[in-house]
């Protein structure tokens, strides 16, 4: 065997999260060793997603309570740097992704079943694994590395890690066709950004829903076809005049709010179907039976994607397909980038450069 090249420090900086709330240290921690069957990954960039705010906050339902101190982020890309003595099929110096889930079961029946692999029974994700992408290196399980093909931005990688396989994952999940018409709830944020892009890719017809003259443009450049303000427009009556009067064929809600998931039961067309992604800050809105019944609608939730969607997500980056609007920061400035999101100030995505 041929011995690394490859310079790796005793210590890293990262952003520690020491209790509930948006605060961090910006700090020097270990740099971990990976077990026989991980990768040890030199993290170059990490997305910064909506649902960090709510883990760091204590605020999203983790399978297991979260415990401090600890390593937010889900969603990077970076080098690998060292390689289990378990591990085939990586080199060092490969280019790859790594999404929220470090570890899987592969033996309960939604490991086992194509596409379903995001419900296993026993997972570990990085959120409950502490140790999370808003610092400069992480192991993870190699069957969880996701090889990014040759040419693509990492910058612009890291965020298809989970926003963009997200969001994809959810417009499969509405089996819409080419040339039907699909809604997107929060269609300005970075999983709303992606969904526009993938929707377009697709042949769909992708009506975005959002606040605001700067977000109209912002979702227009994306590839909406049509724009409705849910503060100054009437959403239901707006969807209906778009669509002929009869509704998109699916819906995508990606906001965290309970009312656009019921004017959604209002306009969805009939035997349309509504993708729940965004969670309502309780957890709940409430369905009108009624509507659904005679309406045929079929409401369902997703979560992520399988490690076939990631790998066509990557497709679509890798052929300019997809072009999501990224802004770059250091990761020192996570506190600031935070907050941004916190305060729905942020258009596409944030990206960390860990280097800064």
């Amino acid at each position: 065997m041929v011995a690394s090249t490859i310079t790796i420090p005793k210590t890293q900086k990262a952003q520690l999260t020491c209790k509930s709330g948006l605060d961090t240290e910006y700090t020097e921690i270990p740099v971990p060793e990976p077990k026989d069957d991980e990768l040890l990954v030199h993290l170059l960039y990490s997305g910064v997603c909506h649902s960090d705010v709510s883990v760091m906050k204590n605020k999203f339902p983790l399978p297991i309570p979260l415990s401090f101190p600890n390593v937010a982020g889900h969603e990077g890309a970076g080098i690998v740097v060292k390689i289990g003595k378990e591990v085939t099929g990586f080199e060092e110096g490969e280019r790859v992704g790594v999404t929220i889930v470090n570890r899987l079961c592969q033996t309960c029946e939604f490991c086992k079943r194509t596409g379903a692999e995001a419900f296993c029974d026993a997972p570990t994700h990085l959120t409950t694994a502490k140790w999370g992408t808003f610092q400069q290196y992480i192991t993870v399980s190699a069957l969880h590395a996701h090889k990014i093909p040759d040419g693509v931005d990492l910058a612009k990688a890291a965020p298809t890690q989970c926003a963009g396989l997200t969001v994809y994952r959810a417009l499969k999940e509405t089996n819409t066709r080419p040339g039907q018409f699909v809604a997107i709830n929060g269609a300005a944020g970075g999983l709303g950004s992606f969904g526009l892009q993938f929707a377009k890719a697709m042949g769909l017809r992708p009506i975005a829903i959002d606040f605001g003259q700067a977000k109209q443009d912002h979702c227009l450049r994306q590839g909406a076809e049509f724009f409705i303000d849910a503060q100054t427009q009437n959403v239901v009556e707006e969807m209906l005049k778009v669509t002929n009067g009869c509704g998109p064929h699916g819906v995508i809600n990606v906001a965290p709010a309970a009312k656009p998931l019921e004017d959604a039961l209002l306009y969805v067309r009939k035997t349309g179907t509504i993708v729940i992604v965004g969670l309502p800050t309780d957890g709940k809105f409430s369905v009108n039976t009624n509507l659904m019944v005679f309406k045929g609608i079929t409401i369902k939730g997703t979560f992520l994607g399988s490690r076939e969607d990631v790998a066509e997500v990557l497709q679509f980056l890798a052929r300019g397909l997809i072009d999501i609007p990224i802004e770059i920061v250091g990761l020192s400035e996570l506190p600031d980038a935070i907050k941004r999101l916190d305060n729905c100030q942020v258009k596409g995505r944030i990206v960390l450069d860990t280097s800064k």
